[in-house]
């Protein structure tokens, strides 16, 4: 197992440099230290000089990967390369255009983030597998049928819908909690209910649909049949049976997704005025805050990496007939 970790480690590593390289070239070379000064100056205040004096305050005047005219390692550490995607793998994001460092800006950030993708993740995963289960032992009836009919209704809403409707019902008509905000301690909760349930319910359809395909797919298999064979109740067969073979397809989707919890949600951080770590990547979107995008870029490659690795060591706990010793 510890040999089975270790390799994967060490295959991530090129993954990540080459996800550092390519960012590196799009926001570089594609496009180029004298295009994010343009864009950032404005149309007005842009001269030769403007560019050059924006360009030296943030270090992008220097060569991209090699320095001729450095000496000894400065030769690589005195480029823009080094000083702006290298340092990333230590955990040096550097500032963003405001001046505040974006490493602790993350920090800060990933608290109400976690808060609203924690539990719509827990309470999403119950609801949907639960619901699954229930299609799955009422197949081929009319409450299998009508069912699969409002999961496709409810897949087929945008999930902007679900917040604004979410927001004017909930909200703006029965005022039962802010329709925006956030605050910290124990008032978070009243913040959190809205964007929880709205994540929750705009999940049901597409999660559901696909468990219960699951489902029915280790339904038909031979084991099953055996287990009818034998008398088992169909409580206990799809509960007991049923429901842990399927495990391995529901986690190769689900723990894949649990990283990416802490990158945060754009649309409802940012639609909720929540201070995570999605309305701060819109937020520098919108900024053109190159240095945030190519930060969030880098952490959500590392955390999609994680989830990846994560999954292979869960099929072990769930299937003993895997094994990582090859």
């Amino acid at each position: 197992m510890l040999a089975y970790i270790l390799r994967r480690l060490l295959y991530a590593i090129p993954i990540l440099i080459g996800v550092n390289l390519i960012t590196f070239a799009l926001f570089f070379i594609v496009n180029t230290p004298d295009d994010m000064a343009r864009m950032q100056l404005g149309v007005k205040r842009v001269t030769p000089e403007a560019i050059a004096a924006w360009k030296a305050e943030r270090g992008y005047d220097k060569p991209l990967f090699l320095n001729a005219e450095a000496s000894g390692a400065a030769v690589v550490s005195d480029t823009i390369f080094f000083a702006q995607s290298a340092r990333m793998f230590v955990g040096d994001f550097g500032r963003a255009e405001d001046g505040r460092d974006i490493a602790r800006e993350i920090s800060s950030r990933m608290g109400p983030s976690l808060a609203i993708a924690l539990p719509t993740f827990v309470l999403g995963l119950l609801v949907t597998i639960s619901l699954a289960l229930l299609l799955a032992f009422f197949r081929a009836t009319a409450l299998d049928f009508w069912g699969v009919v409002l999961c496709v209704a409810l897949m087929s809403v945008s999930g902007l819908f679900y917040i604004i409707g979410g927001q004017f019902l909930i909200s703006k008509l029965w005022k039962l909690v802010p329709i925006s905000g956030y605050a910290g301690g124990l008032d978070a909760w009243k913040f959190l209910i809205l964007p929880v349930l709205i994540g929750v319910v705009s999940g049901i359809g597409s999660s559901t649909r696909w468990y219960r395909t699951i489902f029915l797919e280790e339904i038909g298999k031979d084991y099953v049949r055996t287990a009818r064979a034998k008398g088992l109740a169909e409580t206990v067969i799809l509960f007991r049976h049923v429901l842990r073979n399927a495990l391995i397809p529901i986690l190769t989707g689900v723990v894949a997704v649990i990283p990416l919890l802490f990158m945060g949600s754009l649309l409802t951080e940012s639609f909720f005025g929540v201070p995570g770590l999605g309305s701060y990547t819109i937020d520098a979107i919108n900024a053109q805050d190159f240095a945030v995008v190519r930060a969030m870029v880098f952490i959500g490659s590392v955390l999609y990496i994680v989830g990846l690795l994560l999954t292979d060591l869960s099929y072990a706990l769930v299937d003993p007939r895997i094994r990582f010793d090859r």
